[in-house]
């Protein structure tokens, strides 16, 4: 492995670069910060190491990090999520090291975290914790050398919370996640149209009148569920708290356990950030040519070890994206990418728009813990709501989108108590 980078092929950068420049028109938020970190170089001499989606996006984010003084390496946060050709951009137009190349295997996955990790950087950025839990079980001679990092996604964060909650975290982090500019939209808006996306891509197959199973309503299950219906699907929702199951069914959901669920679905997909969320036991009852997919962080959402023994391992691809198990009793079940992430192992991932918010808050996060980590604890905190609210506004801005502003007579009122009725 070269020390610089390992990515498929240096040969993708022209095409990579294009469409990187594609998606930097969508994300006004991230041009105006970046604008802004060119000045002030406010991540100056800090080395930053990335476990990321290689995706257009990212791209995008690692410049703006570059030109505000961050030392950079990169690493895929999932084996098939990475964009080669803007792996390829990045290394050769930006002269950032990246290590990832779509479709590698576990082995090659974990040393390109190791190769991130080689960087020693002062800094973690995660999508899902992996950089973060190798440094706590395997190089924790890095640690002395760490004030912070960031974290994107759900799934990290409780992973996060769960190391917090034991005593076992050994540096603050900002829980990206939790910024109400990335959670409301990103997982609602960006998780429900590039999942739809990415199963489509795979499969082909037409929404409307179909049986579509949505694991889990929080953010990117409400997101998912409204999608589907919008394309015509009649959708099943299941879920394991009542509080959103209420909600489900509020919003005009059936909600049924995964059991019954199992019998009718014609799509199934999961995005719960749990394990073996559709099981030997919901494979068993499934119709024929079932389509199941995982929207989820990990490929643990799904049982895949449950149905290679099923099947006997009597299974073949069908499609690029698309493998169908065999039953014994000739039943079909189709598993889409491999139970990873779907939207990205067959589509690109969230559409720059969104991930514009999501990646601002990143910028910013990693921002505010440079000038802050000092006077943190080890522990897991949300984004400022001074933050939250300048990255809604500017967005705002980038869309041409005026608001209202309080009156001083309003601002006092809100601020006051004596009047009333």
């Amino acid at each position: 492995m070269s020390h610089t980078h390992d990515i498929k092929n240096e040969r993708l950068a022209e095409g990579g670069r294009h469409r990187i420049e594609w998606a930097e028109q969508e994300m006004p938020v991230l041009r105006t910060i970046r604008e802004r970190f060119a000045k002030e170089q406010p991540l100056k001499g800090l080395r930053l190491s990335a476990c990321l989606h290689v995706t257009t996006e990212t791209a995008n984010l690692m410049r703006t990090l570059q030109l505000g003084g961050a030392d950079i390496v990169l690493c895929a946060s999932n084996p098939l999520s990475t964009q080669d050709d803007v792996a390829a951009s990045l290394v050769v137009n930006d002269e950032i090291p990246v290590y990832a190349i779509k479709g590698e295997d576990n082995k090659t996955y974990y040393d390109h975290i190791t190769a991130a990790l080689d960087h020693k950087p002062h800094m973690t950025m995660d999508d899902g914790a992996d950089l973060v839990s190798t440094i706590h079980k395997s190089r924790t001679g890095l640690l002395g050398d760490i004030v912070g990092g960031t974290e994107e996604t759900t799934t990290g964060v409780i992973r996060l919370k769960a190391m917090a909650r034991d005593g076992a975290l050994k540096f603050p982090i900002i829980a990206v996640n939790n910024a109400m500019t990335k959670h409301f939209f990103d997982n609602r808006y960006g998780t429900g149209q590039s999942t739809i996306d990415g199963i489509v891509r795979a499969t082909n197959i037409l929404l409307a009148g179909k049986t579509f199973v949505v694991a889990g309503y929080g953010w990117c299950g409400r997101g998912l569920a409204n999608r589907a219906r919008g394309m015509g699907a009649n959708v099943i929702v299941t879920e394991v708290d009542p509080l959103p199951a209420l909600e489900a069914v509020m919003d005009g959901f059936r909600v049924l356990p995964m059991e019954a669920a199992a019998k009718v679905g014609d799509i199934f997909c999961t995005v719960t950030g749990n394990k073996n969320v559709i099981d030997k036991r919901h494979f068993e009852s499934m119709k024929d040519g079932a389509i199941v997919s995982n929207s989820g962080h990990f490929n643990v959402e799904v049982n895949i070890e449950s149905l290679e023994q099923l099947s006997g391992g009597n299974k073949r691809r069908v499609r690029e994206f698309v493998e169908a198990y065999t039953l014994p009793d000739g039943r079909k079940i189709n598993l889409l990418g491999e139970g990873r992430l779907i939207n990205l192992a067959s589509a690109e991932g969230h559409p720059a728009s969104v991930m514009d918010m999501s990646f601002a808050n990143q910028a910013l996060g990693a921002e505010f813990m440079a000038r802050n980590a000092k006077t943190m604890k080890p522990d897991v905190y949300d984004i400022p709501l001074e933050i939250d609210r300048e990255i809604a506004r500017i967005k705002l801005a980038g869309m041409g989108v005026a608001i209202d502003q309080l009156t001083n007579e309003q601002a006092k009122y809100l601020n006051s108590w004596e009047e009333g009725t």
